[in-house]
């Protein structure tokens, strides 16, 4: 009887765990990206915002890892299913409560005889207290599935929050990348518009003294005021960008700060990885292989329903009709009981949960697979971008050089009387567009590179994180 009940007592404590065990998905991945250049470095574990070398960008991803609503509100996502796991969790454990009551009752005297009139105590009085305790037993591992699920569910939890951090870094380096390129833009086309307003005034001294014809006045003043419709474009998407990175940085839309010219910063290496490597590096196919888990610990959730629930019961206290006689012997009162209870027919309502747990654990492992090969794609057409622009930009350099060289014989060739003022034009013409695109292209190039980064992930992520837990911290300090 002895090994029974010694039996019996490791089976509760023990008990198992119906439902498939996780295990990680194969998933083919390729030994090497196709386009990562030769002289990528291990940078991927690094704060690479820092290797542009501008404290003025590293200050405004700091403030945005501190302050970022997103980042806010994904660390309160992981509280929230923290406490639900907490929740989840309790059933394991033995449920204590407590209880008292007092009432004083005055029954009916109509049709008692006087007899039982003078014998019987009316009002009556009660006081009671006592303590109990509950203990559903997870025999079937019912409440360590739907703990496991919400473990999962807090991790991947703890995922998107980085990939909130991810995003906010990659996001603030892009933005600010950009408001320096369109900075540049803008310098160019003032630089433009100063030259055509310097040869439409030429024109209209010598249109006065009968040296040109008013066709000339004209073409000139068409170069001039299609340099000045260029500007209010340029200085739109500046507004723009600096707006987009206030709400970043957590502020309401205002001027940003500027560091170093986007020819002066610098441009740092190519991170090194493997494709092998994302599944551990990139936030968000961490956070779909947790929700794989998840799911798939809900289904020995949905199939234990199929077992009868054991469960212990045990009240202790007194109870008295006086309150001086409550806690005396005779008032002592006490119950302990256990009770199963299982399904018979349900009409199909476990087998259809049993079949919706299945279903989604079969979405979610769809959306694990789709969150890795878009990972691939996104490091391979980063990658092949940063390739691509870095040849662009070098072929627009020269292009820029050759047209700056003509602009320079023809501004020559005027001056010594050998081509007309307009060649001089038509040249300054064909180098405005020639220097914009420059801009713009040199502006992608450094841009690709935070694709890159956000793309590969790695523990720069991590880096980031504690930042955002700093500033997290420092700001809770200042709140009022």
């Amino acid at each position: 009887m002895r090994r029974f009940l010694l039996a019996f007592s490791v089976l509760l404590l023990v008990g198992c765990k119906v439902g498939p065990n996780y295990q990680r998905p194969a998933v083919p991945a390729p030994d090497a990206f196709r386009y990562q250049p030769q002289e990528a470095q291990d940078t991927a574990n690094t704060a690479w915002w820092e290797l542009f070398q501008d404290p003025v960008l590293d200050g405004l991803i700091a403030e945005a890892l501190a302050r970022n609503q997103n980042v806010q509100i994904a660390a309160a996502s992981v509280e929230q299913a923290a406490a639900v796991l907490t929740q989840v969790r309790s059933p394991l454990f033995p449920q204590l409560n407590y209880g008292a009551s007092a009432a004083r009752v005055r029954s009916s005297e109509a049709n008692v005889s006087p007899l039982l009139k003078s014998v019987m105590e009316n009002p009556q009085s009660s006081y009671q207290i006592f303590a109990g305790a509950s203990w559903e037993i997870d025999l079937w591992g019912r409440v360590r599935r739907l703990s496991e699920a919400a473990r999962a569910s807090l991790l991947a939890s703890e995922e998107g929050r980085r990939g909130a951090v991810l995003s906010v870094v990659a996001g603030v380096a892009a933005g600010y990348l950009q408001l320096r390129g369109l900075d540049e833009q803008l310098a160019v086309a003032r630089k433009n518009l100063a030259s055509y307003g310097e040869a439409v005034q030429l024109f209209e001294v010598q249109f006065k003294h009968g040296q040109v014809s008013m066709m000339t006045v004209q073409q000139a003043r068409t170069r001039y005021e299609t340099a000045a419709a260029t500007i209010p474009q340029i200085e739109t998407q500046i507004v723009q960008t600096e707006n987009a990175l206030s709400i970043l940085l957590g502020r309401n839309p205002s001027p940003i700060a500027r560091g170093k010219s986007i020819h002066d910063l610098a441009l740092p290496a190519v991170p090194s990885g493997l494709p092998s490597q994302l599944l551990e590096r990139r936030p968000d196919v961490a956070q779909a292989e947790q929700n794989l888990i998840a799911a798939n610990a809900q289904i020995g959730a949905a199939r234990a329903l199929y077992f009868p629930t054991i469960s212990l019961t045990g009240d202790y206290g007194y109870a008295s009709p006086e309150l001086s006689d409550l806690f005396k012997g005779a008032a002592r009162t006490w119950s302990y009981a256990g009770s199963i209870a299982g399904p018979i027919f349900a009409g199909g309502a476990i087998y259809g949960q049993v079949k919706e747990a299945e279903a989604a654990r079969r979405a979610a492992l769809g959306a694990y697979e789709l969150a890795i090969q878009s990972a691939f794609a996104d490091v391979e057409n980063a990658l092949i971008a940063h390739v691509k622009l870095g040849e662009q930009l070098q072929a627009q350099g020269r292009l820029v050089g050759a047209a700056s060289e003509y602009a320079r014989l023809a501004q020559l060739q005027y001056k010594g009387g050998f081509v007309p003022y307009s060649t001089v034009l038509q040249a300054q013409e064909q180098l405005f567009p020639d220097e914009l695109n420059y801009a713009s292209v040199r502006t992608a190039l450094f841009t690709s590179l935070v694709d890159i980064y956000k793309a590969m992930g790695g523990g720069w992520v991590l880096l980031a994180d504690g930042l955002a837990a700093a500033g997290e911290g420092g700001a809770a300090e200042a709140a009022p």
